[in-house]
């Protein structure tokens, strides 16, 4: 299902998880000025930083995923922009596990597939 995704985009500040499909995909179109029915996903996150709402566009409808943490807040970035920020997929499973946008002592994304 999720292994179509193109991008990853975050609604970085906080966002009102009350807003349901429709209201998120109408943030993702007027604010954003992105498609919500693109092959993207969308990220958003509480005040609080211990709930998100995951946005996707699957064939014929929309997908929203929602997670809340028992204990413990998401590395979110804080600072509110008028434009998501763009992530990798791989930068969305370290924020999902926890950690930092940002990993320092990561190994670095191979690009290159040519066998010596």
């Amino acid at each position: 299902m999720l292994a179509n995704i193109d991008r990853v985009y975050l609604a970085c500040g906080s966002t009102d998880l009350r807003k349901s499909i429709d209201g998120l995909a109408a943030l993702v179109q007027a604010r954003f000025e992105l498609d919500p029915f693109s092959s993207s996903l969308f990220v958003f996150c509480n005040h609080q930083r211990d709930k998100l709402k995951m946005l996707f566009w699957e064939h014929n409808g929309l997908w929203l995923f929602y997670r809340r943490l028992e204990r413990g807040t998401f590395q979110w970035p804080v600072e509110p922009r008028v434009t998501p920020m763009a992530i990798t997929p791989r930068e969305l499973r370290w924020l999902l596990d926890g950690l930092s946008l940002e990993q320092k002592k990561a190994h670095p994304q191979v690009t290159d597939q040519r066998v010596i």
